[in-house]
């Protein structure tokens, strides 16, 4: 697999990672510069030349995958006879600088509903370093023509046509999505708002709408739906910041995206890696 191929792998799994790049070599190296290879939790992808050299970068890897915010760093090494690195001896001659750049875990959103605030919150999201999933069972929502405004998106759209069952599009998103419930169909709301609630590992359930409509749903999610109240109250209504009033779709689709980045930066503060934290780095014998 390419390093260009772990690395989109990495970004669906929405799993962090390193890229690791030969920056510079002076002299005899295995791999000349601009080699890399990609460091995930588990598996590696591709190849820096081996030895000592790969071994090194692939522990510090590895640390900067526990980190809560990691940087990118340079490492260097020589490689002679008279340096002894943890994982031995690569006496090439020369000297190699390695570039570590984290992958960061990007976000995900998945907005059902891209109607006229649906498409005005797409062109906002779209400029966000983000995994965008767009979904709809209208056909005439989602065609190219229609979404040509996104045509320099910095985010990766991912465009769902669910003609039938949009809740279905639930269980293929990745974990930790955000979702935001804004149908053209008071009935599609309450049926994606169900399944939300039975959906493991979803980040946080949005639902656009009136409080008269809420107090309907939150009593049919009781009564017919069998959840609890706790669950019930993962869902947010309204979505978006309460001190901006106005109906605009393009002004509703702003508070609703400031409200989500608000969300995003408290992931980011309360977020804990799944794997030990990476302790000071400290050059271990044969770097530089």
């Amino acid at each position: 697999m390419s390093w260009v191929a772990a690395v989109a792998r990495l970004r669906a799994r929405r799993e962090p990672g390193v890229l690791v790049t030969v920056a510079t070599v002076r002299g005899h190296a295995p791999r000349r510069a601009g080699a890399k290879l990609v460091v995930g939790r588990t598996e590696t992808w591709g190849s820096i030349g081996g030895g000592n050299i790969e071994a090194v970068a692939i522990d510090r890897a590895r640390e900067l995958n526990g980190a809560a915010d990691p940087e990118p760093e340079l490492m260097e090494f020589a490689l002679n006879d008279k340096v002894t690195g943890p994982h031995g001896v690569q006496c090439c001659g020369g000297a190699v600088t390695v570039l570590l750049e984290p992958l960061p875990v990007v976000q995900a959103v998945a907005v059902f509903g891209v109607g006229h605030v649906g498409l005005e919150l797409a062109r906002i999201l779209a400029r966000q370093d983000l995994d965008l999933h767009l979904i709809d069972t209208r056909p005439g929502m989602l065609t190219d023509e229609r979404l040509g405004v996104l045509a320099d998106a910095v985010a990766q759209i991912h465009v769902h046509h669910a003609l039938l069952l949009p809740e279905e599009v639930l269980g293929e998103l990745p974990p930790g999505t955000h979702v935001l419930i804004m149908t053209h169909d008071h009935a599609e709301d309450a049926a994606l708002c169900d399944a939300a609630l039975r959906t493991p590992g979803l980040g946080s359930i949005g639902l656009i709408g009136s409080s008269a409509k809420w107090a309907r749903f939150r009593q049919r999610l009781a009564t017919e739906g069998g959840h609890d109240a706790a669950a019930i109250d993962r869902i947010k209504t309204p979505i978006g910041l309460t001190e901006i009033t106005g109906k605009e779709p393009a002004t509703i689709a702003v508070s609703v995206a400031a409200d989500l980045l608000r969300t995003f930066e408290q992931d980011r503060q309360w977020s804990v890696p799944d794997v030990l934290p990476a302790a000071p780095y400290a050059p271990a014998a044969g770097n530089a």
